[in-house]
């Protein structure tokens, strides 16, 4: 699922760049189509844009953003942009090129690119307006000066979706306790919370952070000069007053999403289609003379936003009632003699790429849970739910880093939710590639836990 509760769709950052592309290309046969070899120019203008605009934070509009700001990032890309250009024709092309039809072409192009910009900027915020969609449902915990003024900026933007549900005062005769607060919060199902860190004790935020890591919900701090836990913090404008997001996860920005997404289903539909196409006949006929029973085993997991999904996987174990309750263990009698093997190389796990494929997974992530012992870690293990941000993996970081397999005590599940909570705060495609790889590895070498 590439969609959240309020937001409006992951791929239009991504359509953002396809059009930009399409208008610097198109702009540039009609300036040089007698001058240049159109394959050298796509290459190298798309790749050079592509990279510069993500270290210039060009596509990084939110609803939030100020015209002021878009326009400072238009000036700076027309600059980049410009040296792109120039850096082709300095390169590929021999004889001097007009530098006035260059400059016109660069101009020409960014003054469409920016009227495209504007018209998203602008639509959405009418679509907001309008007809009240594209909405974060919010409250404000701490009653002073600044909640005020967000408050304000809230009521006064409407076109920006925020839907203040409720201000909490935690002072005075008429206070409310963090606990009302989390009530409310989970009663009526609300988005974000903004609370003031100098109206809270230190108690107070712990419970807060607890709660949202634990509950899937979204919290921000106007800071003052209370000190923050050493938390990596997003720091972000309403308008001029200050906000600082608990955490900042990389694969909820749409363009992020779109590379995540567009790595899973190539990955996935090479290995259905080049690996999954003729060992999934040859493994069924090895499946079926280990045991009765069916090929292939489907167990419920939780994914994306504590969603349930229907898991895959090459069936190992003699059809039990057990298989969805307990795990498996070392020895475990119910594993058959291919499904040892199988599950020590880890081909049992292959046809998750089916789940990739249909968007319920991703090639990497947390390993997703039984929902049984889902419903027990979350009980137990602080900040147990946080994993559920972001969509399960095949693979994933605590697994390459020595924590797959069986829970044998609560350290192992405790450093699985750590490397899992790091994961989905410094995610990158590098990162990803760099477990897959360590997956492959561990696969060839064996693991101890692969059992």
């Amino acid at each position: 699922m590439i969609f959240k509760s309020g937001r409006y769709s992951g791929y239009l950052r991504p359509i953002t760049y396809v059009i930009d592309l399409l208008i610097i290309h198109l702009w540039a046969y009609c300036f040089f189509s007698e001058t240049y070899d159109i394959i050298n120019f796509i290459a190298f203008v798309t790749l050079g844009w592509i990279i510069l605009s993500l270290k210039s934070s060009f596509y990084e509009i939110y609803r939030f953003t100020h015209v002021a700001k878009i326009m400072s990032l238009i000036g700076k890309q027309s600059i980049i942009f410009f040296l792109i250009v120039f850096s082709y024709f300095g390169i590929f092309i021999e004889e001097n090129q007009n530098t006035f039809v260059a400059l016109n072409y660069v101009l020409l192009a960014m003054t469409c690119i920016t009227i495209v910009k504007f018209t998203i900027y602008f639509l959405l915020k009418k679509y907001r307006l309008l007809t009240g969609g594209n909405y974060r449902k919010v409250v404000i915990i701490g009653l002073n000066k600044k909640t005020d003024l967000l408050r304000k900026f809230f009521s006064d933007n409407p076109e920006y979706g925020y839907h203040l549900e409720k201000s909490f005062n935690l002072k005075g005769p008429n206070k409310s306790s963090i606990e009302e607060c989390i009530e409310f919060i989970n009663a009526n199902n609300i988005d974000e919370i903004y609370s003031s860190v100098a109206e809270v004790n230190n108690k107070e935020l712990i419970q807060l952070i607890d709660f949202v890591d634990n509950n899937l919900k979204t919290l921000k701090f106007l800071p003052d000069n209370k000190e923050i836990y050493s938390k990596k913090l997003d720091f972000s404008y309403y308008g001029v007053l200050p906000i600082l997001s608990l955490r900042k996860i990389p694969i909820d920005e749409p363009f992020n999403q779109f590379i995540k997404r567009g790595f899973d289903i190539l990955l996935s539909i090479l290995v259905i289609v080049g690996i999954l196409s003729w060992l999934t006949p040859i493994l069924a006929i090895f499946i079926k003379l280990g045991s009765k029973g069916p090929v292939f085993f489907k167990q419920k997991r939780n994914g994306l936003d504590y969603e349930e999904f229907f898991c895959y996987k090459f069936r190992s174990m003699k059809p039990n009632p057990m298989a969805h309750l307990h795990q498996i263990k070392k020895g475990d009698k119910r594993v058959t003699w291919i499904g040892r093997i199988l599950r020590k190389t880890s081909i049992d796990e292959m046809p998750q790429f089916i789940n990739v494929l249909k968007g319920e997974m991703s090639v990497v992530g947390p390993r997703p849970h039984m929902v049984s012992h889902t419903h027990m870690y979350a009980g137990r293990i602080d900040k147990f739910m946080v994993r559920h941000f972001i969509k399960p993996g095949i693979t994933g970081l605590a697994q390459v880093s020595g924590y797959r397999g069986e829970v044998e005590n609560e350290n192992d599940i405790i450093n699985r939710v750590k490397y899992d909570i790091f994961y989905l705060e410094n995610w990158s495609l590098f990162l990803d590639l760099k477990i897959v790889f360590q997956t492959i590895y561990n696969a060839i070498k064996g693991d101890k836990k692969a059992y």
